[in-house]
């Protein structure tokens, strides 16, 4: 019986007990979250959960079916706001999760427990909020041990989908190794999808950091090994995230045609799932397409859509490369002012939600697009944020960056001749470009 004849089933179920009704309604909604399909998971929880911005009726279950409830709603309420970019969804997501784990704890069940934090991890990571994310999943692989091999492989991906986003490459790459054998003897395609999936992102950002042929190549194959089993699993919605991550793949290595056509996919199967956030997402890389190709009003026009779409939601990371890329976009539009303020706010959200990556990548911006139209001893102390920043960053484009900002930024010290004299007034005493310039420079020999 497929996922939609369960649902139609389940609605005629009504002579069934309470809690033989709110346990199917769990497991449904369940398999109905793994295809992709919010909405009738949705559906499924609608007796115990009828209106989404409260909390679900738990009257008459006994605790296990209360915890158990409480995660299914607040796993889904966090997929819901991310597709809707609804305000407030994700904290709604995490007190609901949080609920369900202090029942899961008392009752020693330390599996569902897991699987919790799992998901609380999820809606931390939405929101850009790393850290706590890692300090659940860390909780959650610990409290597992090797009782559900399954769950540990879910928890080590999404702890590399952690480390992968804040540029700590090679740690993903080990937890993608440890996920790997756990999936041998595992029939979940959609679980084995996600692995394939985050393995090509991976390999992408590893290809184009080091300049690695082989390892695009390699995004390539793990990308249709995704597609393959995503198929299997009937999940469109992932099949539509392969085809996003495939358009930046070839965004970063400049075959601009190849990324369009994979972008228009992606948005295509997005908007046929009403997935606003992912489709704000996907016009966010054509922009910086777009960008790449100097077609720079149609860049600014797609990505000032997106911006109003994340600005929605609760997605605070994703909404600051948004702005960063707007920002950018006006910067090369002559709108000058307009952008330094939209950089601002991107690397002010950043840096408030923990993401001291992306709010030090927005610095940068600030001195490459706008470099020639602030004072210099602004440029200076923008310059210096962005080295503290960025000070942990193990990204070698980053790096590049900021030598090039210092070049920059010494060209501006020759051209003005103030090197000795504007730099070195009351604001700036003991401080030194030069040495801040040497810092960044031996940072990077030192990663080499």
């Amino acid at each position: 019986m497929n996922l939609t004849s369960q649902l139609i089933a389940l609605k005629n179920q009504k002579h069934l007990p309470l809690g033989e009704r709110a346990l199917r309604s769990c497991q449904l909604a369940k398999q109905l979250e793994k295809a992709g399909e919010y909405e009738a998971a949705y559906e499924a929880l609608n007796e115990f959960w009828p209106n989404r911005n409260q909390p679900p009726n738990l009257d008459n279950l006994d605790e296990p079916m209360k915890a158990e409830m409480l995660l299914r709603t607040g796993a889904l309420a966090g997929w819901l706001g991310s597709a809707d970019q609804t305000e407030g969804s994700q904290e709604t997501a995490k007190n609901l999760i949080t609920n369900s784990i202090k029942t899961f704890e008392k009752l020693g069940q330390a599996v569902k427990t897991a699987e919790a934090r799992g998901d609380l991890a999820l809606c931390y990571w939405r929101e850009g909020a790393y850290d706590e994310a890692r300090v659940h999943l860390a909780s959650a692989l610990s409290g597992i041990g090797n009782k559900d091999p399954e769950l540990r492989a879910v928890l080590l991906i999404r702890a590399g989908i952690i480390e992968e986003r804040t540029q700590q490459l090679q740690q993903a790459l080990r937890f993608y190794y440890q996920a790997e054998p756990l999936l041998e003897e595992s029939e979940d395609h959609a679980l084995k999808g996600a692995f394939h999936n985050e393995f090509a992102l991976l390999f992408t950002r590893l290809g184009t950091q080091e300049n690695r042929r082989d390892y695009l190549d390699r995004a390539l194959i793990e990308a249709a090994a995704a597609s393959f089993h995503f198929e299997e699993a009937g999940n469109s919605r992932y099949l539509a995230r392969v085809e996003s991550n495939l358009g930046y793949l070839f965004f970063t290595i400049g075959q601009y045609a190849d990324a369009h056509t994979h972008l228009d996919r992606a948005r295509h199967l997005f908007l046929e799932l009403k997935d606003k956030g992912a489709s704000a997402q996907v016009d966010d890389t054509r922009a910086r397409t777009l960008l790449a190709e100097g077609r720079v009003g149609e860049a600014e026009r797609l990505v000032r859509r997106a911006v109003k779409v994340l600005e929605r939601g609760d997605e605070q990371a994703v909404l600051a490369e948004a702005l960063t890329t707007h920002g950018t976009a006006l910067a090369r539009l002559g709108n000058h002012l307009r952008s330094r303020a939209v950089l601002e706010r991107a690397g002010e959200i950043a840096q408030t939600t923990g993401d001291l990556e992306g709010a030090g990548r927005a610095q940068l911006s600030i001195i490459e697009e706008l470099g020639g139209k602030i004072p210099l001893r602004e440029l200076l102390s923008i310059y210096r944020s962005a080295i503290e920043l960025l000070k942990h960053s193990q990204d070698p484009p980053t790096y590049k960056r900021l030598i090039s900002c210092a070049e920059k930024l010494l060209d501006e010290l020759a051209f003005s001749g103030t090197e000795n004299h504007e730099a070195r007034d009351q604001t700036w005493e003991g401080f030194s470009f030069k040495e801040y310039v040497r810092e960044s420079e031996r940072a990077v020999i030192e990663r080499a």
